[in-house]
């Protein structure tokens, strides 16, 4: 929900047209419903104000509160796409009673800026359907008489099974206990007397926790403490195995690792290692800890030892081919070495960039987080050699035959062009404000080829690259 004054909603693409994903009360109010479409929401409602939503980060939000919720019991799971549930049988009291539980909820949830409904009751079911059409606690061994009252959609039944008992004057759940279960059954199947019993709790309904996030770990201690460095690589090379095992059991690779190495008197020394590729390979990872371990002061010895996989990416397995080039990895593992050294971030590399302005035809990344592109695409040839313009004395507009730049005397052999470059007018570049571009190609008889070009508007010329 987004807290704003009036009518709002989030709107979803389904079947060809935006229908109504989430709405707030007000919207409610006006008589618009989830599902509805957004055509016919605002014929409804013409003020009404919405947004696209993005589901897949509110089932990532939704994770990040059910983790939260974990501070009020320890059996929190998910109950649809937008609910939580939580079984707080025996941590009430720790709040002072489930009445202050759900107001210190409430309360807390309503800083952050979230609009919440929920229920309480001794079921499952019993709560979800307070939640939905209704407020507050239900008494204990009172489930029957506090959802009697409420509609037939609180039972969460499908929605064609909803509209033929209501179709048949079924309007509540007072109206369904009142009739045989075997013509209910007959009738409906075995689904509405499920969901019914599972409200009342003749029928238990579990709440399934979210499963733990998978560690990636594995720690050491020895009986005898150690201080050389050929040791603790030993030591490392098998909870490097470890890890990696589990990292493969969850097609995951890592790209941060931590070795933390703890003394006998209780200091620890910490190896950090980043990776340029997220790696799941002990035998490529483990020569790369040797200059960190190295530098580790052990003091009067080592008695434990703990390796961690601090940050992980999905890697998902893929079919080896002698088509893969393997001087990759070799590059990757380069990258990682330097990185130790002088930081990941400050190893960069060049890649294309989509213009055909010289200065803009690249750009450059963190070569640990970007792959390489191909190569330039160009329709004329690009020297390799590529740096701000050089002016050189001469007139005319073609290349003159003889001319001096970089203190050397040239004369021209053989010219190509010229190619007519145009500034990029929705850009701001005040170097190529100035107008057009007319490159040549310039061999020499003294061996230099050079890309010059010169600007009809204020006749120059100026040497801007050079070719192998």
């Amino acid at each position: 929900m987004r807290p704003v004054d009036g009518p709002f909603a989030l709107t979803l693409h389904e079947a060809n047209t935006d229908r109504i994903y989430c709405l707030n009360d007000p919207a409610e109010g006006q008589g618009l419903s989830q599902g509805m479409g957004l055509a016919d929401a605002r014929a409804f409602c013409p003020d009404l104000q919405s947004r696209p939503a993005d589901p897949a980060a509110d089932a990532r939000f939704l994770r990040i509160l059910a983790r939260w919720a974990k501070r009020y019991c320890p059996w929190v799971g998910l109950d649809g796409r937008d609910g939580l549930a939580l079984d707080i049988t025996g941590a009430a009291h720790l709040y002072g009673g489930e009445a202050a539980l759900l107001e210190d909820l409430h309360a807390r949830l309503t800083r952050a800026g979230l609009q919440v409904r929920s229920g309480l009751a001794d079921t499952k079911g019993a709560a979800w359907a307070i939640a939905h059409y209704a407020r507050g606690v239900a008494p204990p061994g009172q489930t029957r008489n506090h959802i009697a009252k409420l509609p037939v959609p609180a039972l969460r039944l499908p929605e064609d099974t909803v509209t033929a008992l209501q179709r048949l004057g079924l309007r509540t759940v007072d109206d369904i206990l009142t009739l045989p279960r075997a013509t209910l059954t007959r009738r409906f199947g075995t689904d509405l007397l499920m969901r019914l019993d599972q409200a009342l709790g003749d029928q238990p309904e579990e709440v399934s926790p979210l499963p733990d996030p998978p560690s990636f770990a594995a720690q050491m201690s020895l009986p005898e403490p150690i201080g050389l460095a050929a040791d603790v690589m030993a030591g490392t090379e098998r909870l490097l195995a470890q890890v990696c095992t589990r990292l493969t059991q969850q097609e995951a690779g890592a790209r941060a690792l931590l070795l933390t190495l703890r003394r006998v008197d209780q200091a620890s020394q910490q190896v950090e290692l980043r990776l340029a590729r997220p790696l799941r390979d002990a035998a490529r990872i483990l020569p790369l800890f040797e200059r960190g371990v190295s530098a580790v002061d052990a003091g009067f010895g080592i008695d434990q030892l703990r390796l961690e996989a601090t940050q992980v990416e999905r890697l998902p397995a893929r079919q080896l081919s002698p088509l893969h080039a393997a001087h990759q990895d070799k590059l990757h593992d380069l990258i990682t070495r330097i990185g130790s050294r002088i930081g990941l971030d400050n190893v960069h590399r060049y890649l294309p960039a989509d213009s055909h302005i010289p200065e803009r035809s690249y750009t450059t990344a963190v070569a640990a987080y970007s792959d390489p592109s191909g190569a330039w695409v160009t329709l004329r040839p690009r020297p390799i050699r590529l740096f701000p313009p050089e002016p050189i004395a001469a007139t005319g507009h073609r290349p003159p035959r003889h001319f001096r730049w970089r203190r050397m005397s040239l004369s021209t052999a053989r010219i190509t062009g010229p190619e007519r470059i145009a500034p990029e007018w929705w850009l701001q570049d005040d170097s190529w404000r100035s107008g057009l571009r007319d490159y040549w190609q310039v061999d020499t008889r003294q061996g230099r080829r050079l890309w010059m070009y010169h600007t009809p508007q204020t006749p120059g010329w100026y040497v801007q690259g050079e070719f192998a």
